[in-house]
């Protein structure tokens, strides 16, 4: 089995999926809400890589036993059937190879989590806010695909429609793992509601996608909160103008201040207030990592760095490119309208690529 390097990591990785299993069931490890959960992770990754090991393994077998049975065995017509099962299985090996090789190399460990969203209008004035409607829009319905909920926390309307900002959080399986190739600066080239003489402008918005922390991530003190009430504004019911249901929330030893008016009870949006805080806070320390590894990778921008143009929405010649990997589509209509597969597709095979660089497996 010397030919076969792969195989020497099985038997290890079949004893810790074992182990794992038992420690899951444990109650000890039921009461530790966060180690229940790391270790839920732990036993699916591993449950994924067990099931690639054996399909692998049952290859290399055919493998195996074909040559057995050529070497050995003197009827034309078994050495026949033997040869072609080698033979199919030989053209299977690289792809399970591969297979193992990606689930072998860690995943980011924020992918499983929900995100939150962030789409603020950046240069081109009216124009900027009308196209992070878009944007906003182009999401919505991308969650609509995926069967992810998306709810609004905060938004500022533009004076023209759109959105000079727009907060939200989005609820689903693996959310930042996908939508984590959103963040950066998105560009659009078209021709202005407002522009009178036909000419194509453009503008700019920024998309920051976080990953939501959870409650044992953070550990908030009320002492270090400062909670102001006001009263909602914009579009909605009755209790807008009206009632203190409106959240601000100002983390002091940060600075960083949050704020929830999308609905009508202020204890629910107290609630999203400190599901968001929880998450800014432990998104400055998980900055340090997506830096690291946006130094790395074409495919990740680092949230932080909002200059860092990814995309380009023309209009005109109704193309959408995406400069970190070269990547233009001429359907920009139906990418506008939520169908983003295609390019976080090639984006994921692309990090990939890269991931498997990164570890030289």
């Amino acid at each position: 089995m010397s030919d076969y390097p792969l195989l020497d990591k099985y038997e290890a990785i079949r004893l810790r999926f074992e182990e794992v299993s038992q420690q899951i069931s444990d109650p000890a490890a039921m009461a530790d809400m966060k180690r229940f959960i790391l270790l839920n992770q732990e036993y699916k990754r591993l449950e994924s890589l067990v099931a690639a090991f054996r399909e692998y393994k049952g290859v290399v077998d055919n493998i195996v036993s074909g040559q057995e049975i050529l070497n050995d065995e003197s009827d034309q017509e078994l050495r026949d059937m033997a040869r072609e099962e080698m033979e199919r299985s030989e053209s299977l090996l690289p792809e399970k190879e591969q297979a193992i090789k990606l689930l072998l190399v860690p995943d980011d460990p924020e992918d499983v989590r929900n995100a939150i969203l962030e789409i603020r209008a950046g240069t081109g004035g009216d124009e900027a806010s009308i196209f992070a409607g878009d944007l906003f829009r182009m999401y919505s319905k991308f969650c609509e695909r995926k069967g992810w909920r998306l709810e609004v926390t905060h938004m500022n309307e533009g004076t023209a429609g759109g959105f000079k900002e727009i907060v939200a959080t989005i609820t689903g399986e693996g959310v930042y793992g996908i939508m984590k190739y959103e963040s950066g600066v998105h560009r659009v080239q078209r021709v202005p509601q407002t522009e009178t003489q036909g000419r194509v402008h453009t503008s700019a918005a920024s998309v920051a996608v976080l990953p939501e922390a959870q409650e044992f991530d953070v550990e908030l003190r009320e002492s270090d909160i400062r909670k102001d009430t006001y009263c909602s504004s914009g579009p909605g019911g009755q209790s807008v103008n009206t009632t203190y249901s409106a959240i601000r929330l100002t983390h002091i030893p940060t600075g960083i201040v949050v704020t929830c008016q999308d609905e009508k009870s202020q204890l629910k949006n107290l609630a999203k207030a400190m599901a968001e805080l929880r998450t800014r806070i432990y998104n400055m320390e998980y900055q340090k990592y997506v830096d690291d590894i946006s130094r790395r990778r074409k495919t990740m921008v680092s949230t932080g760095d909002r200059s860092a143009k990814i995309r380009t929405y023309n209009w005109p010649q109704g193309r959408v490119t995406d400069h970190r990997i070269g990547l233009t589509l001429y359907n920009l209509p139906a990418i506008v309208a939520g169908d983003l597969d295609e390019i976080i597709e090639k984006l994921m095979i692309e990090e990939n690529a890269e991931r498997l660089k990164e570890a030289e497996i």
